[in-house]
Parts: structure tokens; sequence; C-alpha cells
């Protein structure tokens, strides 16, 4: 056996057991994340850009834990019964979802520190309208360029080969220029993840300066942690797949269900709105817990 054979060894059994158990986690945590999320939405500001691009992150979360049945059924029964082309959009769905997430948490934070260092409390849309009209237009774009471009590309002749197999399209990485586009992908990914990450923890730093002590009874400070929190998701959920793609790229023959499983964590983003939504609850029972200390002290 190899030594990257070797590295890469994991039991298949034990493979699909953590991905039935990681997919099922994601749909279960992530619905229930979708559905308080829709309740919490309903008294915020829909012009706000931030409450834009958390509905619109909401839609993509909600779009694939659709597809996400279809894949605990595979690994449950070890086959996958539902054809090839349909195998190609479930497999190119968790991709999509990885980087539309992606973007629309850079442009939350992104959002966030403009308000910060301009001093606004919120950027918002002039009219509803707006804000409609924005999220239409990016969707428009990703189902007319985004999701076309992905499935003409994905998957050849070669990949069909395999009656009652998914998720193993392998030849596309033949191509000089495919493994080219992942190299720059982890490279554009992991940089913009530790800029943000230096960026919040700046702002963060001066936050506690100027609000010492008080720090926990300002709004301040808790937006900027919400902040860091979609920043640590990207890190947790994002950052080691697209690490691991770049050995992966020249291992994927041994390394294929350690592939997969990295790519399973991506999905646990999808848990962002239910520990946004506990975070949120935490932090109005913290501080009445505060508010009634000072009032029996």
């Amino acid at each position: 056996m190899s030594n990257n054979s070797q590295t890469c060894h994991v039991n298949e059994n034990t493979a699909y057991i953590t991905l039935t158990v990681l997919y099922t986690t994601v749909l279960v945590g992530g619905t229930i994340g979708i559905i308080i999320m829709i309740f919490l939405l309903n008294r915020t500001n829909t012009r706000s850009l931030t409450t834009t691009a958390v509905i619109n992150l909401l839609v993509v979360h909600g779009i694939f834990l659709l597809t996400v049945p279809f894949r605990i059924t595979y690994y449950v029964s070890r086959k996958w019964v539902f054809g090839f082309e349909f195998c190609k959009i479930i497999s190119i769905s968790i991709h999509i979802h990885t980087y539309l997430s992606f973007i629309f948490y850079v442009a939350m934070l992104i959002i966030r520190y403009i308000s910060y260092f301009k001093q606004k409390e919120k950027i918002q849309f002039y009219r509803k309208l707006h804000s409609v009209v924005a999220s239409a237009v990016i969707w428009i774009v990703i189902i007319l360029v985004m999701f076309p471009t992905f499935y003409v590309q994905y998957g050849d002749s070669n990949d069909r080969n395999s009656t009652g197999v998914c998720f193993r399209f392998l030849t596309a990485f033949n191509k000089p220029s495919v493994r080219i586009l992942n190299y720059i992908v982890v490279v554009v990914m992991v940089s913009a993840i530790c800029l943000l990450l230096a960026v919040q923890i700046f702002i963060i730093v001066k936050v506690v300066k100027k609000l010492k002590k008080s720090a926990l009874d300002h709004q301040e400070f808790w937006a900027q942690l919400k902040s860091l929190f979609f920043i640590l998701v990207m890190v947790i959920c994002f950052s080691p797949y697209h690490m691991f793609r770049i050995y992966y790229i020249k291992n994927r023959k041994n390394c294929y269900y350690y592939n997969e499983i990295f790519l399973g964590i991506t999905a646990l983003s999808c848990l962002d709105l239910l520990s946004f939504a506990v975070q949120t609850y935490f932090q109005k029972v913290l501080k009445h817990m505060r508010c009634n200390l000072r009032c029996i002290y």
C-alpha cells in the first residue's frame, strides 16, 4: 500500500456512517434554524442591506436542504437510483451552496464594516422594492449563468460508467485548467477569510478599549461578536475543505472519502441561522440577568 493511501485510509462503513450523521444533523438543524429566522425576520427592517443578505442566505440554505434527503438516502442504501443527470444536480448543489453562502457572508461583513467605519447605524435601500430588485438580479445571474456553467463542466462520459454510484466526479481533474481554477479558488477564499478575521479582531479590540468594562451592556459590542460569528462559520466550515483540496487534487483516487467528509463539513454552515438565533436569545438572557443583578445591589 502506498503512503498516500495509508495517509487517506478510512473504512468505507465508517465514512458512510459519518456522512449520514453529518447530513442528518445539517437537515434537522438547518430546517429548525430557517423556521426560527423566518419568525425573527418578520420583526426586522427589510430595507436593510444586512437583512436582505440574510434573507438571500436563508433562501440559499433552504434550496440546498431540499437536496440533502437524496444524499442521506444514498449514504444509507449505498446505491444511487435517481439517474446520472440528477446525481450531477445534487452534487453541484453543495458547491453552489458553499460559494453563494461565502458571497453573502462577505457581503454582510463588508456592509457591517462600512457601517462601523463611517459611523452609520444602518445602511439600507431607499425603498423595499429596491431590495427585491437587487435580490432578483442576483438570482437571475445564478440561474442563467452560475448553475448552467457548473452543470456543463461537471462530470463527463467517463463518470457515467459506474451504475448505482454517485458523487464520484474525478475525471474533470485531469484537465490542467480545472486544477488551476481550484487552486485559485482556494487561495482567494482562504485569503479573504484571513483578511476578514484580521479586520474583525481589530474592530473588536477597538470597541473593547472604547467601552472597557461596560462592553457587555452595549449593542455595538454584541453586533461585532455577531460579525465574528459569521467569520468563525467560514473558518470552521469552509477552510478545512479548501485547504485539504490542495492535497486532494494530487491524491484524489486515494482520498475520496476524506474529501466527501470535508465537503460535508461545508454543509454545516446551514446551522448558522440556528446558532445565530441561539446567540440572540443568549444575549437577551444575559442582558436581563445583568439588569436584575444591578437592581439587587
